[in-house]
């Protein structure tokens, strides 16, 4: 079958952008402090449970973020992403990390074989309606007390469909701007326990509210 086409989208466009969005993105110690800490409490927490499996930092990106965890005591981190381009360059960058091609949609593991998952800044892409299928598949990939950390851009409900990105490259994907309130109400309808909710306004030189939800499986 097909991949939707929003995974069409987005593969195809980071493929595009993939080298310059490495130029672009600053690591996680370039993050404002509140950004920070919420990554420094999910790896803490990660780091803790080490016993349930790995942490996948799904939409993994170029790396970046996989390779700050592992700096702060995340042992078994591996990264997931859609675009071949961009696992291209993680691997490159960071040879000593697992890095796999794959989708959110249908991880590349076994039931309850994961003892985190971060999403972070990788949901936004997906269509409200698609959101539960991507959140039932974290649920599916977590060991009962595992923990997931999602972190992405919110709004009011509106979608942005840009055209170009990341130094002018051409983009097709669209970015779903979802209250808070409704992200963690899909999280706790996929099982979830939502621990803690941060919700920043745009800093310097931003213009969208960013929100982080750090949750856990039952166990």
């Amino acid at each position: 079958m097909p991949d939707p086409s929003h995974l069409t989208a987005v593969r195809e466009s980071y493929d595009t952008v993939a080298a310059a969005y490495v130029g672009m993105v600053p690591p996680p110690a370039g993050l404002d402090p509140l950004s920070r800490r919420m990554l420094d409490a999910f790896a803490e927490m990660a780091a803790g449970t080490a016993r349930l499996g790995p942490v996948a930092d799904v939409g993994c990106g170029p790396g970046k973020v996989a390779a700050y965890l592992a700096e702060r005591g995340v042992a078994d981190v591996f990264g997931v992403d859609l675009s071949p381009a961009m696992v291209r360059e993680a691997r490159q960058a960071y040879p000593e990390l697992p890095f796999v091609v794959g989708s959110m949609t249908a991880l590349p593991v076994a039931d309850h074989a994961l003892g985190g998952v971060l999403a972070y800044y990788s949901t936004h892409h997906t269509p409200p309606e698609a959101l539960p299928v991507v959140f039932g598949e974290f649920r599916r990939a977590l060991a009962p007390g595992g923990h997931l950390m999602l972190a992405g851009h919110v709004g009011d409900g509106e979608v942005v469909r840009p055209t170009e990105a990341y130094g002018g490259l051409p983009v097709s994907y669209a970015s779903y701007l979802l209250p808070p309130g409704r992200i963690g109400d899909l999280l706790e309808r996929a099982g979830f326990v939502v621990d803690a909710r941060l919700t920043q306004e745009p800093g310097e030189g931003s213009r969208r509210r960013y929100g982080t939800f750090l949750a856990r499986t039952p166990g």
